[in-house]
């Protein structure tokens, strides 16, 4: 592991410069550089607030756990590839399967941390996953071929996912959640945001449970099982207030089997279940075909608990080609409207 301090010392300022772009340095804050055969984690450990980690190109094997605010872990792109390290590692993050954990306490989220240009691929559960954070930032990161899902966050307000490729990953490419381990109302992210990524070969592009007031947007999804997901239940408060806006969708028709928690999968655009005070518009979403009983374009579903989705928009989308039809509406909740949309086919007729 090599240490540089950028505001005062030279050593690798060509690299670092050509990753960090124009930027300027910020006195004070260190770069940590990660070359191969070396330790990510005992650099984030040597890391101080505001610090960046750089690991250049190459294959590392190890999880990494990052509980430093500020800090900023990056790679040179897709050729920086962490994997699965030694079974004998005993650290926490890899003992539950993950690549890389940014780690706060319910007392205290660890904040501002950034994680980006890297490839995270092959481990048991997630990627990247995140638990108690305000204000990530996840962007440029590639997490492929993981057990169950790409990039994960639970307990955190205030992300930024961007410009992410999540690729057949076992489950959500994307999964935003309050949280997994306890049955509560959906939590508020403070406006987080979902914006530009690439999931493709997921059994879910992105799945948003239990959460309200945040964005999904501008994202590119195909050859998922389904592709985006919008959950609720009967906790209180429900899901909702979001946007889903100007995602294109296309061809989602991978099938998935049953869980304990959904019916097999195949051809969903947008599904909807348990949500209320969600807009969904400007979508681009085209021959997701399947015979699930959440397949087609754009779909409210009655939550499988019994919850009805209520005042819920679907306005200004482009629908075509969808099956059994570009939109479908089975849930039996109030307020729900179809609005604007250029479409050819509905259920119950009458929707376009």
């Amino acid at each position: 592991m090599k240490k540089c301090q950028i505001a005062y010392l030279a050593c690798s300022t060509a690299v670092v410069g050509a990753v960090l772009g124009a930027a300027p340095p910020v006195a004070g804050h260190t770069t940590h550089l990660v070359r191969p055969g070396e330790s990510i984690q005992k650099a984030v450990d040597a890391a101080g607030p505001g610090d960046t980690v750089l690991v250049t190109l190459g294959t590392y094997r190890e999880s990494v756990t990052v509980r430093t605010p500020g800090l900023t872990l990056r790679g040179m792109g897709r050729g920086t590839v962490i994997e699965p390290g030694p079974k004998k590692a005993a650290d926490s993050c890899a003992a539950g399967g993950n690549g890389i954990c940014v780690v706060g306490t319910k007392d205290r989220a660890v904040e501002g941390v950034t994680i980006a240009s890297l490839t995270v691929t092959g481990f048991a559960k997630a990627g990247v996953s995140a638990m108690e954070t305000d204000g990530l930032t996840v962007r440029k990161v590639t997490a492929a071929k993981n057990g169950v899902w790409g990039i994960a966050q639970e307990r955190s307000v205030r992300s930024v996912f961007r410009k992410n490729t999540a690729l057949d990953n076992g489950d959500a490419g994307l999964f935003l959640a309050n949280t997994i381990s306890a049955e509560e109302g959906a939590a508020d992210t403070r406006g987080t945001v979902v914006e530009d990524n690439r999931l493709e070969g997921n059994r879910i592009g992105v799945t948003v449970r239990r959460l309200r007031n945040l964005s999904v947007e501008d994202n590119h999804l195909t050859g998922n099982c389904a592709a985006v997901f919008v959950v609720g239940d009967e906790n209180k408060p429900k899901t909702g207030d979001l946007t889903v806006r100007d995602n294109h969708i296309a061809r989602n028709n991978k099938s998935c089997p049953k869980t304990e928690r959904l019916p097999f999968l195949q051809g969903s655009g947008i599904v909807l279940t348990g949500a209320e005070d969600t807009l969904v518009t400007g979508n681009t979403i085209t021959e997701n075909i399947g015979t699930s009983p959440l397949s087609g374009g754009i779909v409210l579903f009655k939550s499988f608990v019994g919850v009805t989705s209520e005042r819920n928009r679907i306005t200004d989308n482009v629908l075509e080609g969808n099956a059994p039809a570009d939109l479908v509406n089975t849930d039996t909740g109030a307020g729900n409207t179809f609005e604007a949309n250029s479409c050819r086919a509905s259920q119950p007729a009458g929707l376009c």
